[in-house]
């Protein structure tokens, strides 16, 4: 079966920001695109009917780290792989588990062969190694999976990060040819995207581009840069690596971010986006929206009947108001944690079809720099 495609169909006239089309056998995916998180096979609060119709999200991540302990790798093989366990028909992205092994610290012990960790569920010790961690994604069943790599913390010694890029590197050669001396698990095809590494530093970053780039995966990811590096420095970095990342393959920025990072990061080049920031900032009462930023807990909602966002097309977002979605919260009904959830969902990804478009019609430079002053406003 053919690996993950990617067409490069526009590039914006003023910036480096691309629109193009990734094919999966999952389904097409536009880009640039956001990925809502799903940690343990579900987008928190959200249905997956609600993420298809609603929100129109195009692909979803899964945890390898927590599908791996709960529910399990015999559970989701025998289910037939993620797509059947949890009722989503559209492409799925796996991590390898490396970030949850980095925020650890406390109970992981990292060797050249792999990781120790303790299981924050139940105190019980595993060992990932970059040819285990490419069985377990193959299990889950996703059609993007990632390599297994080392995140140094920020901020982190040049020789440590050095050390650590080669670790990644050296694990990313094992990752290859594990995933090359297996099949795909299930009827469609898996694809292996590499992670730069490098930290904060320049030479490093360009050598571990150069190094990930020469592997010809279908893709490429960005990592390391949503550890707690100051915002210009998280777009400079991000601006190096596209430079030095092949243009004829998507582009995966992990874990970032704000609506207006990403903006920020789709103008130096970047393809495909993630983070839990719309839904964990929605069950604490922060929405984004086409208009601003709204905390709905305070006080000036309470009377507030008009909807929660009339400029997005989302059922939700027009369908309840400001003054209940407050009071929801307020009585702390379950509901609250949903409606929050789907409109920030929906404004993200109805923000990087606005992108796209723009892109297309050439004018993204400057519509983003509008949106970005008009989003980042707290109503």
């Amino acid at each position: 079966m053919p690996r993950l495609s990617f067409d490069l169909q526009h590039t914006d006239n003023g910036s480096s920001a691309r629109a193009g089309l990734i094919q999966t056998d999952h389904g097409a995916i536009p880009t640039p695109i956001f990925m809502p998180v799903g940690t343990a096979g579900s987008v928190k609060a959200v249905t997956q009917r609600q993420l298809a119709e609603e929100i129109d999200a195009r692909i979803i991540l899964g945890n390898t780290y927590h599908l791996y302990l709960r529910p399990g790798l015999q559970t989701l093989e025998e289910a037939g792989g993620l797509h059947r366990f949890n009722h989503w028909d559209r492409p799925i992205l796996t991590d390898s588990g490396g970030y949850q092994v980095f925020s650890l610290a406390a109970s992981r012990k990292i060797t050249e062969e792999g990781v120790v960790f303790q299981s924050h569920i139940d105190g019980s010790r595993h060992l990932f190694t970059p040819e285990s961690v490419m069985d377990i994604q193959r299990s889950i069943g996703a059609d993007i999976i990632m390599a297994f790599d080392e995140c140094p913390p920020y901020p982190s010694e040049y020789g440590y990060v050095k050390k650590s890029m080669e670790l990644t590197h050296r694990w990313l050669d094992r990752c290859i040819q594990r995933f090359s001396d297996t099949d795909n698990r299930y009827a469609y095809t898996q694809n292996l995207f590499p992670i730069v590494q490098g930290g904060t530093f320049a030479d490093l970053r360009k050598i571990s581009c150069e190094y990930i780039a020469s592997k010809d995966a279908p893709g490429n990811a960005i990592g390391g840069l949503s550890v707690g590096e100051p915002t210009p420095m998280i777009y400079e970095f991000t601006d190096l690596c596209c430079q030095h990342l092949p243009s004829n393959k998507p582009r995966y920025l992990m874990g970032v971010g704000t609506p207006w990072d990403i903006l920020e990061c789709i103008s130096v080049g970047v393809d495909m986006f993630d983070c839990v920031m719309p839904t964990r900032n929605g069950r604490n009462a922060m929405l984004f929206t086409t208009e601003g930023v709204i905390n709905i807990d305070n006080k000036k909602w309470e009377r507030d009947f008009s909807p929660i966002d009339p400029g997005i097309p989302c059922e939700t977002s027009q369908y309840y108001s400001k003054s209940y979605l407050r009071h929801l919260f307020k009585a702390k009904e379950y509901l609250a944690y949903t409606i929050a959830s789907v409109q920030n969902l929906a404004f993200y990804l109805w923000l990087v079809r606005e992108a796209r478009a723009h892109i297309i019609a050439g004018d993204f430079a400057s519509w983003k720099t509008e949106t970005v002053a008009r989003i980042r406003q707290r109503l």
